[in-house]
């Protein structure tokens, strides 16, 4: 391979709804650029994308592939992204690191739900558009109606490069609208016939030429100027304003392809390499401190590793975008976040399983490397003079959670570090070993994603788990005013133990001034404040510890042992083994003994006076409540509501977006089990939705009874 500079580099992105055809239009760019001599297909499990064996398995794809084809004197580095949401990580790691995005239009379908999600990251992260109308071949291709949906939802900056002279199984013409020409293509696809446009189609194509020639005079004042005095533009004129347009994001050209049978294909490749932006044209990237770092090949070096996979007889393999500057075979580098040393022992340029030797890579290049001993994704390797660290891919939230044992107890290490593995390849999978709940909890972005990891545990790491399902992580609280006294003591020969506490315990409310008095139970309590405490708590909320001890009835030295106590007991709440938080405790009184009394005497004291007036507060249990947004077809919007008024959903609106429903909602997480399951089915998989924590609320009473008598049962079960 000939060493590219950065002008000539053009990095994309695959994105569409799962099913829009992604991996076999990779299959015919590669094609195309002479990458590969045979183009692969689905059933025969040989494409360059979707490689791995739960790939072949699931006949989709579940991980990005790293690509890349020449094209016209250019290299063009192809990220092909799952389509399915419970795979979006791979879709946003690649949209990240891309200069473009092709957005695939299923010709039968239009816009789908997939198609909507992925439109929200371009978004986010203003990526140029390039609309690529695939699957005009199919039986059910319908191009008037499935570019209606894209304008609808798409907006004003769609406007037609191309469009297709008979969508459908006979479909093999394309009339092209930037050189106004009619590609015509053989039975079996590969190389067109280029010729006049006949005569049927150009009036058509002439009004959607002028169309597309306003459209990119618009984002460029000189061709608008020229535009006018010449009244239209030259085909390099209007390339010019096409790019500009798609820098701006004012302009989303839509082309037409069959990538099963490699129609229109060369001509989108073309249109890539002269017409898509490369990486220098955009806004400089940023590191962690928002310093601004040019893609410059004069530029001191830098790469940031975007993916991460692993091979059984390579190890890690790694995946980067040289985001300054210039690399070279076995030159040293830093890892920023660990600052440790590693060397660049090999580059490559891969196409899925495959890869390119390469000597060096410049700013704007994709590649990978192998056998780096301390990098993954989300890390900056700098080269000598450079000490940046770039921003992490903003990977989404997780949206689903099981709890995950392994089912030999000897196993908890060897499963420990195949999850660990698979964050580092899916940083999506997200594992915490929650002490409160006592369980490890995997999380992840829907039940098809972890059965997906399961299998990972089962083939690869041949480590054997079950899923659980995970505890609620609920919060105990009081609301009312209580108080409690309670007397430790104990003695076996010798020095015995002895401590007795007398408190106060109230709600804790941020603002709220301590009380000197108190009428609990018909009896008056009269205290004076010595000295206060306030420990926020690391699982929210907070607790006021406050000394009222006069005339020395319990030393000083004793007190943070009674601290220690309560402490001890919020960790571990008195009705349900939940955390306690937003508690202020008055220590008003005691007794202690000259001899007998010590910490574990009064430690011990507090821990029960305080579960005793715990219990007598109004105590309350917390459940977690999540914000849900769902996005949903019309169609099923009465389906979608009804289950989510089963979970104990407060619906707080509903709106259209872009010919979908919204509906947002508050739901408690203990009614989220398997949602991402229940809507699929509900929606045929149309639907998708997002959910981000929101608040603890109080548990209905009938539900808190039922929580109550469980923990009691499993307390006597122990």
């Amino acid at each position: 391979m000939k060493n590219y500079t950065t002008d000539q580099i053009k990095n994309v992105a695959l994105v569409g709804n799962a099913g829009s055809g992604k991996t076999i239009l990779a299959e015919s760019m590669l094609f195309e650029g002479g990458v590969i001599e045979r183009r692969g297909d689905i059933d025969g499990k040989n494409t360059v994308s979707d490689y791995n064996p739960i790939e072949h398995e699931n006949e989709s794809s579940m991980y990005s592939t790293v690509m890349y084809t020449e094209y016209k004197d250019k290299k063009i580095n192809i990220l092909d992204t799952p389509g399915a949401d419970d795979f979006v990580g791979g879709a946003v790691s690649s949209l990240h690191v891309a200069d473009a995005a092709l957005m695939l239009i299923n010709a039968q379908h239009g816009v789908e739900v997939g198609t909507e999600i992925q439109n929200r990251w371009l978004d986010r992260f203003n990526k140029p558009v390039v609309l690529v109308m695939n699957q005009c071949d199919h039986d059910k291709a319908n191009f008037e109606k499935a570019i209606e949906s894209v304008k609808d939802s798409f907006g004003s900056p769609v406007v037609l490069a191309q469009f297709p002279v008979n969508a459908g199984p006979g479909f093999n013409s394309i009339v092209d609208l930037i050189q106004m020409k009619q590609y015509t293509y053989g039975a079996d696809g590969g190389k067109p016939e280029i010729g006049e446009i006949d005569d049927a189609h150009k009036d058509q194509a002439e009004e959607l030429r002028n169309e597309l020639i306003e459209k990119a005079a618009e984002n460029d004042e000189k061709l608008m100027e020229t535009f006018f005095e010449n009244d239209g533009l030259t085909e390099d004129e209007m390339r010019s304003g096409i790019t500009t347009g798609l820098l701006e994001r004012g302009l989303f050209p839509v082309f037409c392809t069959s990538g099963e049978k490699n129609m229109g294909v060369g001509r989108l490749l073309e249109f890539i390499a002269n017409a898509v932006p490369t990486a220098d044209k955009f806004p400089a990237a940023k590191t962690k401190d928002d310093t601004e770092v040019p893609c410059d090949a004069s530029g001191k070096p830098s790469l940031f590793v975007f993916k991460t996979s692993f091979e059984s007889h390579i190890g890690e393999v790694n995946y980067f975008k040289v985001m300054s500057g210039e690399v070279t075979e076995g030159m040293d580098v830093t890892v920023q976040r660990t600052q440790n040393k590693e060397r660049i022992s090999q580059l490559f340029s891969p196409y899925g399983k495959h890869r390119t030797k390469v000597t060096k890579m410049v700013a704007g290049d994709i590649g990978c490397t192998v056998k780096l001993k301390n990098a993954t994704t989300n890390d900056t390797m700098c080269g000598p003079g450079a000490s940046f660290e770039f921003q992490p891919i903003p990977f989404p939230n997780p949206k689903y959670r099981a709890a995950i044992k392994p089912l030999s107890e000897g196993d908890e290490e060897k499963l420990g570090e195949a999850l660990n593995r698979l964050h580092d390849i899916d940083p999506t999978v997200i594992i915490e070993y929650s002490k409160e709940l006592k369980q490890i909890i995997i999380h992840g972005q829907g039940e098809h994603h972890l059965n997906i990891v399961k299998w990972h545990l089962d083939n690869e790491f041949h480590v054997e788990a079950e899923f659980l399902p995970p505890r609620i992580p609920y919060r105990e609280t009081i609301t009312k005013a209580a108080q409690s006294d309670y007397r430790h003591k104990k003695q076996s020969g010798g020095a015995g133990q002895f401590g007795e506490v007398h408190m106060i315990i109230e709600p804790f409310v941020e603002g709220t001034p301590e009380k000197s008095n108190f009428k609990i139970n018909g009896r008056e309590f009269k205290i004076s404040v010595r000295g206060k405490e306030e420990h926020p708590l690391s699982w929210g909320g907070t607790l006021q510890f406050i000394n009222c001890i006069v005339g020395g009835s319990i030393d000083a030295r004793f007190l943070p042992a009674i601290l220690k106590g309560i402490m001890g007991k919020m960790e571990e709440g008195p009705l349900t083994g939940s955390y306690a938080r937003d508690i202020r405790v008055y220590v008003y009184d005691g007794k202690m003994h000259p001899v007998d009394s010590n910490e574990i005497s009064f430690m011990l004291a507090g821990r029960n006076a305080f579960s005793q007036a715990f219990k007598n507060a109004g105590p309350k249990i917390m459940e977690p409540v999540y914000t849900v947004e769902v996005l949903v077809p019309s169609d099923r919007m009465g389906d979608v509501m009804s289950d989510l008024q089963g979970r104990r959903a407060i619906v707080l609106g509903m709106s259209s977006e872009k010919g979908f429903e919204k509906i947002s909602a508050k739901v408690p997480l203990a009614e989220m089990s398997k949602y991402s399951t229940a809507l699929s089915s509900l929606t045929a998989g149309r639907a998708m939705y997002t959910m981000t924590f929101d608040e603890y609320a109080p548990v209905p009473g009938d539900l808190q009874d039922d929580l109550l008598k469980a923990y009691e049962a499993e307390q006597d079960e122990d």
